[in-house]
C-alpha cells in the first residue's frame, strides 16, 4: 500500500490520453501518492473521461475529472485549484513519467525546512549544462557578472535556467525558479489565482511568474533526487513559429517588468541581445532557415503589443484624470 499525502494534484490536458495513461501508470507505482488529482480535460473527445473511468492497480489516488471551460494551460490549471481541496498543491504536466519514490522526495524535501514554499523534481532528460564559451559570455553579459554555475538562476532579462544534478550536491538545493513539470507548493504561499490572466494557450514562462512570485515571500529548491522524465509530446502551437516567436518575447518581457521589476534600458538591452542570440543559434539546419521569416514576423508582433500594452498603460492615468475632471465640473 502506498502513502496517501495530503495533496492536490493539478493537471491540464488536451487531446492526450495515451500520455496520460503512462503518467498514471507511474504514479501507481510509487510509494506515496497524492489524496486526490484534479483533472481538468479540453480535449474534442471522450478518451481522457474514459481513460480515468477504469480501474489502474495500486492506484488509490482519488480522481476530481472537469472539463475545461477554457483552453490554456495557466486557465486550466487556475481553474483545477478551485476544485482543490488539500493544503498542498502538486502542479505537473501530464507527459511525465515518475522515477521511483519520486513523489516521497519531494514531500519529504519540502517538509526538512517550513520556510520553503515549493519545491521540484529533476528531469532526467532535461539537464543543465556548464555553458560553453560562446553561452559563458552570454550568460556573464545577462547576468552582469561571472558565475561558478548558472543553473537553477533567472538572470537579466528573464532568462531560466534548469537547476543541476551532480552526485557532490544535497538532495535539497536552493533554486530561484521553479518549472510546472512536477512542482509541489503549499498552498499557503500560491497567490490566489497561482497563474496571472496574461498567460493564454500554451502559456510560455507561466511557471516562472508564480515561481518568482511565490520566492518574494518564500524559499524555492530542487529536489534533486525526485525524478521524472519528460515524455514531450507533439502539439499543434509548437509547430506555429509565428505565434511561439511571438509568445515567448510577449511573455518574457511580462516577467522581466511585471514579477521582476527589471525596467531599465540595460534591461531591455539585454533582452534584445538574448533575442538575437536565439534566433542566430537556432538556425542549424534547413527547416530552421524556412522558418526563419514567421519567427521574425513573429518578434516583429511582438514589439508591436508590447508599444501598444505600454501607450494604453500610460494613456489611462491621464483618461482617469480627465474622467475626473469632467466630474467635477
Amino acid at each position: 500500500m502506498s502513502t496517501l499525502l495530503p495533496i492536490s494534484a493539478i493537471v491540464p490536458t488536451m487531446n492526450r490520453s495515451e500520455a496520460l495513461s503512462r503518467m498514471l501508470i507511474s504514479l501507481a507505482q510509487q510509494t506515496a501518492q497524492p489524496a486526490e488529482m484534479v483533472i481538468i480535460d479540453a480535449s474534442q473527445d471522450n478518451q481522457t473521461e474514459d481513460l480515468i473511468a477504469r480501474p489502474f492497480p495500486n492506484l488509490q489516488t482519488k480522481f476530481v475529472y472537469r472539463r475545461a471551460k477554457q483552453m490554456g494551460a495557466a486557465v486550466q490549471r487556475n481553474e483545477a485549484m478551485t476544485y482543490a481541496s488539500h493544503s498542498y498543491v502538486l502542479f505537473f504536466d501530464d507527459d511525465i513519467v515518475f522515477e521511483p519514490d519520486c513523489l516521497a522526495r519531494l514531500w519529504q524535501a519540502l517538509q526538512s525546512d517550513q520556510g520553503l514554499g515549493g519545491v521540484n523534481a529533476t528531469f532526467t532528460n532535461q539537464r543543465y549544462l556548464p555553458p560553453g564559451q560562446l553561452s559563458a559570455t552570454l550568460f556573464r553579459i545577462l547576468n552582469g557578472r561571472s558565475e561558478v554555475s548558472y543553473a537553477g538562476r533567472c538572470i537579466g532579462p528573464a532568462l531560466n535556467l534548469l537547476p543541476e544534478d551532480r552526485s557532490d550536491l544535497p538532495e535539497v538545493v536552493p533554486v530561484e525558479w521553479l518549472n510546472t513539470g512536477c512542482t509541489l507548493y503549499r498552498r499557503e504561499a500560491l497567490p490566489s489565482p497561482p497563474f496571472s490572466d496574461h498567460f493564454v494557450g500554451y502559456s510560455f514562462m507561466e511557471d516562472v511568474a508564480l515561481s518568482l512570485t511565490v520566492a518574494k515571500n518564500w524559499k524555492l529548491a530542487n529536489g534533486r533526487t525526485a525524478r521524472i522524465f519528460h515524455d514531450s509530446q507533439a502539439a499543434q502551437y509548437k509547430s506555429n513559429r509565428f505565434m511561439m516567436a511571438k509568445m515567448e518575447l510577449v511573455n518574457r518581457h511580462f516577467v522581466m517588468t511585471k514579477i521582476l521589476t527589471r525596467t531599465a534600458v540595460s534591461f531591455y538591452l539585454k533582452l534584445a541581445i538574448l533575442e538575437a542570440f536565439g534566433i542566430a543559434t537556432s538556425l542549424n539546419s534547413s527547416k530552421a532557415w524556412r522558418a526563419l521569416p514567421s519567427v521574425l514576423m513573429g518578434k516583429a508582433s511582438a514589439i508591436g503589443t508590447i508599444v501598444r500594452n505600454r501607450r494604453q498603460r500610460l494613456d489611462e492615468p491621464a483618461a482617469v484624470e480627465s474622467d475626473q475632471r469632467l466630474a467635477s465640473n
